[in-house]
């Protein structure tokens, strides 16, 4: 019974040393094997490592990219235009001894790449005009197609760039990277997440801004006054010729109608002169007596012609 439970104890006691003898590693670990804080050895590729139980110590560091990401400062630019600037970082270990013997955890290490990362951010970002963090490229912005020429011509001068966004991000790499070789790690790229104006200079961006389209609203509105005097011109001048021909089309059909009447005129008081005087004649008789007037002509009176002919003295 003895021997069976010292057996027992003896297996057991095996599996615990070799239990604590064995370490693990994973596609995307590193391993760095200390003795009392000194480093022994390290394991990079994945699978099954062995130390010496309770005497060493396998410490496990990740072998992928990590992620850094600064806190949104503010900067001034080189045109003294304040920004708030949100930049990140891509990192890996590649030496995980220099790693463990300078700053030996992952939190240290963020903070060894606070103090690196950040000051190169800021000193390339105070370097250089605002433009030249935001553009990439002198390629054409949209937003100048808006007609003005000489809105149009300032702009794209200001607007031109001479090293650009990637150039900035690939100098503050250059920068920091050197500062990090002595930690074991590799800066592999940093980026700009966030460019934004601090209030102040926001709204003084907006009034720019509003200012520039009510001066492009004003242009399109005084083009279109120009447009629609062009056009009201034409009409009248359309409706002018239109109305002359019009009246001059009805007074030639006027005065052919009243050559056809006078020609029809003629020819019925031609036939029988004696009776077109004689109804002319009391035309005029009616519309120059009334029941009050008073009439005196001699009676040798041409115009009392007719009336004489007829008079009831003459008993005709």
């Amino acid at each position: 019974m003895r021997i069976r439970s010292f057996v027992l104890t003896l297996v057991m006691s095996a599996a615990a040393v070799l239990y604590a003898s064995a370490y693990i590693v994973n596609e995307t670990e590193q391993v760095v094997v200390t003795r009392f804080g000194k480093v022994m050895r390290t394991k990079i590729d994945p699978g099954l490592g062995f130390k010496l139980p309770f005497i060493e110590k396998a410490n496990y560091f990740p072998k992928n990219l990590q992620e850094w990401d600064g806190d949104p400062g503010q900067i001034p630019t080189l045109d003294k235009t304040y920004i708030w600037v949100d930049a990140f970082a891509r990192w890996k270990i590649t030496d995980p001894v220099k790693f463990f013997q300078t700053v030996s955890d992952m939190n240290r290490a963020m903070s060894r790449l606070d103090d690196i990362i950040d000051p190169a951010v800021r000193n390339f970002i105070t370097s250089y005009r605002l433009i030249e963090t935001v553009r990439r490229s002198n390629r054409e912005l949209d937003t100048l197609e808006v007609g003005l020429e000489d809105l149009q011509k300032d702009q794209k001068t200001l607007y031109k760039i001479t090293t650009g966004r990637e150039k900035i991000t690939r100098e503050i790499l250059k920068q920091a990277q050197p500062k990090l070789d002595k930690f074991g790690i590799e800066l592999v790229d940093v980026k700009i997440k966030r460019i934004n104006y601090v209030d102040r200079v926001r709204n003084s961006v907006y009034e720019r801004m509003i200012a520039e389209r009510k001066q492009i609203a004003e242009k399109f509105r005084s083009e279109g006054k120009g447009e629609a005097s062009k056009i009201i011109g034409e009409r009248d001048r359309d409706l002018k010729r239109i109305t002359s021909e019009a009246y001059k089309t009805s007074q030639e059909i006027k005065g052919k109608a009243d050559a056809e009447a006078i020609q029809i005129f003629a020819q019925a008081y031609g036939a029988d002169p004696e009776f077109y005087s004689f109804s002319r004649t009391l035309e005029i008789y009616s519309e120059a007596f009334t029941k009050d007037s008073t009439l005196v002509l001699s009676t040798d009176s041409a115009f009392l012609k007719y009336l004489k002919e007829y008079s009831p003295a003459e008993g005709k």
